[in-house]
């Protein structure tokens, strides 16, 4: 976290300098000749907005105390691997659900009736991939 947050520093210096050198460049230019209000507070904001993540992540990484796998030399790539889940091979209903949620985004350019049919099918889907493991071989 800590190369995070000093890449987020230094990405909140580039903003700044950006946003200095377009104010300065919209004074000296002669057709224009004075500040370009809608450009140097969109670069200043995104300083802004990026200090205050850099600002948030620094204290989160001082709260904790401790160190993240990427900021220790001696760390393998299996340190940084979270569990993630469990996710079944052979279900269908995933593949079901998003040829549902397909028909829906489909039902909204085309009709809404489509949409409603689609909203059934994937309510079923939902339901059916939620509790597949309640049921048939794999009940646990």
């Amino acid at each position: 976290m800590r190369a995070n947050v000093n890449l987020l520093w230094i990405l909140t210096g580039f903003f700044v300098v950006v946003a200095t050198a377009y104010t300065v460049w919209g004074l000296i230019d002669p057709s224009q000749g004075r500040v370009e209000w809608a450009g140097t507070f969109v670069l200043s904001l995104c300083a802004v907005f990026v200090a205050f993540v850099a600002f948030y992540l620094s204290r989160v990484h001082g709260a904790q105390g401790g160190e993240l796998p990427e900021d220790r030399l001696d760390a393998n790539i299996d340190d940084g691997d979270p569990e993630v889940g469990f996710y079944s091979p052979w279900s269908w209903w995933p593949i079901l659900l998003a040829g549902s949620a397909a028909l829906l985004f489909m039902g909204l350019a085309v009709g809404v009736w489509i949409s409603i049919i689609a909203l059934g099918i994937g309510i079923i889907c939902l339901v059916g991939w939620v509790y597949e493991y309640y049921r048939g071989n794999f009940a646990r």
